[in-house]
């Protein structure tokens, strides 16, 4: 259910109007939380899936490091893959057919590749096929969905921006949830087929949600290839904003290869684990993944409605960047937590899953301080017409962390030149790649300029005047 929009507004007198959500914010949330359903329900199995299915099918103990390093290797090659084509689809929204259109179309192109997935699950060229697929819809309409959400406002309820891409957040957690705790179920007792064929009807659920509201959404035009093409290469405003985003972003990259790796690395991991966490209840090593997501979910409304507001009230002003910099510090100690258990695996132990979902924990509060304020930072440092193309470079960062954590696999799978970063050694890398980074993102950001929403109207806040910043 959606908040309470009239307790919301700040309200200058009793006659003032209350400020509300979109009309179309409910279409939009419901069908993020059915895509996101189907999305993560085939990420939640991949990789397990590929190493059981094609990779060691026999479960040879000598094979498993090999089978488990090509099955990473695949699965962030979809994922960056699926996270660089936003970039095309936003080029198509912004100056051809817009928002509206792309997402819809994409959407029907979407469940298409689902049903390949499902299909072909014996089939290894088969189901790469049906990876393609799903990676152009997921891709192609990725950064346009949160940019059309951004587009529903006016300046008289911008206030309500920040809240709303918190909920939208809290989408993406709910149907990552459920499909956490359901696909593996029914791939355990139904078999590929099925666990692949649901998430693609939960991806047909999205696509009719968003038809659905067609006659409710502000639906910006688009400004024409050549008319698009003169923004992004001219000088003025726009290519100064798109400038201003690209620098911030160029050090998110490295947040997300440590993200990423809950969702391929540490699945395998937790095959390792001694997953009873407490008597008679032994999750499957997919579904510890569930224990990030929840406190995704908790932690999400805990930083937006009382952490960031109570900073705020001691002169501690929690703005954007200085969000991102907190939170990539602490998703490094979540990759520190993880590597410590490597440690102990490579040593021939179990240790309990529990100390995998601390690192859950610690990892997901550090990345949930970069990712909603990065969606909320591109939107509001764009302009008019490249706000697709702004939120697009945004959902690059993922596919360039993907691209990476690709390589790096790959390598490890045919002995290369990275093959010693196999076991601990692999977290141990990242950790310091992020702690490299991190420094020079602060010293980067100390001289940037923030933009932040006070009432309805966007304030601008210069960190360089500001050596607190």
């Amino acid at each position: 259910m959606m908040p309470s929009t009239a307790a919301d507004a700040p309200a200058s007198s009793t006659t003032a109007a209350p400020v509300r959500f979109p009309r179309a914010l409910p279409f939009i949330i419901g069908s993020e939380v059915a895509e996101r359903f189907s999305y993560y329900g085939m990420m939640t199995i991949l990789p397990t899936f590929l190493v059981a299915q094609f990779f060691n099918p026999t479960h040879s103990a000598a094979l498993t490091a090999g089978a488990e390093a090509r099955a990473n290797a695949l699965v962030h090659s979809f994922s960056a893959l699926g996270y660089a084509l936003p970039v095309v689809g936003a080029l198509l929204a912004d100056w051809v057919l817009g928002k509206y259109r792309v997402i819809l179309y994409l959407s029907i192109l979407y469940c298409g590749g689902h049903v390949l997935l499902s299909a072909f699950n014996n089939d290894l060229s088969g189901f790469r096929l049906g990876l393609l697929v799903v990676a152009m819809g997921m891709g192609g309409i990725k950064s346009n969905v949160t940019a059309n959400l951004g587009d529903q406002f006016t300046p008289a309820n911008a206030v309500l921006l920040p809240k709303a891409y918190g909920w939208f957040q809290m989408s993406i957690d709910v149907g990552a949830a459920l499909a956490t705790i359901l696909t593996p179920l029914l791939y355990q007792h139904f078999g590929p087929a099925v666990a692949f064929g649901v998430p693609g009807l939960l991806m047909a659920t999205a696509a009719l949600t968003f038809w659905a509201g067609r006659r409710r959404y502000v639906r910006v035009p688009p400004t024409g290839l050549r008319a698009g093409l003169r923004k992004v290469l001219g000088a003025g405003e726009d290519r100064a904003a798109l400038r201003r985003v690209g620098v911030v972003f160029a050090f998110v990259p490295v947040l997300w290869i440590l993200n990423e790796q809950s969702s391929s690395e540490w699945v395998l991991q937790a095959t390792h684990l001694n997953r009873e966490l407490w008597p008679g209840f032994r999750p499957l090593a997919e579904q510890l993944q569930l224990s990030g997501i929840i406190f995704g979910i908790g932690l999400n409304p805990l930083f937006t409605y009382k952490l960031y507001p109570a900073l705020a009230r001691r002169g501690l002003q929690p703005t954007p960047l200085r969000r991102m910099g907190a939170g990539m510090v602490i998703a490094t100690l979540g990759v520190l937590i993880v590597g410590a258990i490597q440690t102990r695996v490579d040593a021939g132990s179990h240790p309990s899953a529990w100390w995998q979902i601390l690192a859950y924990c610690v990892l997901v509060g550090g990345v949930i301080m970069v990712a909603i304020t990065g969606l909320e930072y591109a939107y509001t440092h764009a302009t008019r017409s490249l706000k697709s193309l702004t939120t697009s470079l945004w959902v690059l960062t993922i596919a360039a962390a993907n691209f990476g954590l690709s390589l790096v696999n790959g390598s490890i799978a045919r002995g290369g030149w990275l093959a010693g970063l196999h076991g601990a050694n692999f977290y141990w890398f990242t950790a310091g790649l992020m702690a490299v980074n991190v420094t020079l993102f602060a010293l980067v950001a100390s001289r940037l300029p923030e933009k932040t929403y006070v009432g309805a109207e966007p304030l601008e806040s210069r960190a360089a005047q500001n050596p607190s910043a």
